[in-house]
């Protein structure tokens, strides 16, 4: 019988960390044994061969204690000792800024709801018959939106009275819903005697204010209140050359004060340049000497933004428009315009007509705002009106009462 070897402690901790012995071995001939410990940075690595006839694989430590990477059998194959390649990473996501809230989503939310909802527009034409009340309204909306199916019958083609017809379309672009009502009058300024014929238009106008003021008093609301209110009216103006007529100026003098009026030139293609510019101060010069606020009001101008960009509209009040619903080709393009002898006049052309800069006004840059100022201002001096009148009738009758009950 050989002498016994006695193993060292770290030479036994390393076999225990190879799990090549579950016990302290014990033999007669022992091979030569190799033990190696190296130290890296944050990591202790013991690595031990041992010569049996086989390779032993390396054992990894970190920390205080031994964390085999590899419980290796006597018949594994040989290993490669050196260090192993960490494992790659997943790309972390960018954190968020700490100071972020995220009171900017309110604009998503409000964009969502509104798309949902829809909108809403009423808009008025007033003029006389011929003036291309109805093809404007045709070439703003790039539709068919006319009074055609309301039209009078022959023997009615001139009414006794003013009539108030309305027409209601929907308008979907882009997934934008838009509930359009065109309020037309037939008749106006087509008579002789044209005397107070503007009370009919306000009498209509106020009737949908009472209509959605009522609604708004009821104990049971509605939800969503329809919106039949007019937001604008577009006045159209006959191309004399010359300067309103007494019926223009009083007309706009009355209902300037209780909707927004929009002038225009209506059919501007038959004045010449000269011509046209001369008739659009005199008819500035004329609603300055009356007191006539049209849209956009300097007194509604928010902040120096706005009030810069409406300055640009107000100097081009009357708008001098031409209205068609016929589509051309002129150099490969397709456009709205009017073909004469001479040439064709585009409609969306700046240098023809300012046809554009209405269609802005009421639909790309403004139409919000038109609304706010109808609901803000003149709907809110009717409601004030009313109430008002609301109390002093209320007082007035609990007054007699109570004078009857002292002469009883």
């Amino acid at each position: 019988m050989g002498q016994e070897t006695m193993w060292s402690d770290d030479f036994l901790k390393s076999l225990r960390c190879l799990k090549l012995f579950s016990s302290p071995p014990r033999l007669r001939n022992p091979r030569p044994f190799l033990l190696r410990l190296q130290l890296s940075p944050g990591i202790l690595r013991a690595e031990a061969v041992v010569v049996l006839g086989v390779n032993a694989a390396p054992c990894f430590q970190e920390g205080p204690e031994a964390v085999p990477s590899h419980a290796p059998g006597m018949t594994d194959a040989p290993r490669d000792v050196g260090p192993k390649q960490p494992a790659p990473t997943r790309p972390e996501k960018p954190a968020a800024d700490f100071g972020y809230v995220g009171i900017d989503a309110i604009l998503e939310q409000m964009r969502r709801k509104a798309m949902k909802q829809g909108f809403e527009f009423n808009i008025m034409v007033v003029g006389q018959s011929g003036l291309g009340k109805s093809t404007l309204i045709n070439t703003l909306f790039k539709s068919k939106i006319s009074r055609k199916s309301v039209q009078p019958t022959s023997e009615e083609r001139i009414p006794k009275t003013i009539e108030i017809k309305s027409i209601t379309h929907e308008i979907e672009e882009k997934g934008v819903r838009m509930k359009l009502t065109v309020i037309d009058t037939p008749g106006f300024g087509d008579h002789i005697n044209n005397e107070n014929c503007w009370q009919p238009i306000m009498k209509f106008i106020n009737d949908q204010y009472e209509k959605y003021l009522q609604e708004e008093i009821n104990i049971n609301r509605k939800k969503r209140i329809p919106d039949t209110r007019v937001h604008c009216c577009i006045y159209f103006i006959p191309a004399t050359g010359h300067s309103l007529r007494p019926l223009d100026i009083e007309f706009m003098k009355r209902l300037s004060k209780v909707v927004n009026i929009v002038p225009v030139i209506a059919k501007a293609d038959t004045l010449t340049l000269e011509e046209r510019d001369y008739f659009k101060q005199r008819i500035m010069a004329d609603l300055l000497a009356n007191g006539i606020d049209v849209y956009p009001q300097k007194e509604f101008d928010e902040d120096s933004e706005d009030r810069l960009v409406n300055e640009k509209f107000r100097e081009m009040i009357p708008f001098a428009v031409v209205g068609s619903d016929q589509e051309y080709q002129v150099n490969g393009r397709r456009i709205l315009g009017r073909k004469t002898k001479w040439g064709t006049i585009e409609v969306e052309n700046t240098t023809h007509c300012e046809f554009a800069y209405l269609r802005d006004l009421l639909i790309r840059t403004h139409m919000q705002n038109i609304k706010d100022i109808t609901s803000n201002i003149h709907f809110e001096a009717y409601r004030v009106k009313r109430l008002n009148e609301g109390q002093s009738s209320l007082s007035n009758g609990v007054a007699d009462k109570e004078l009857v009950a002292n002469e009883m």
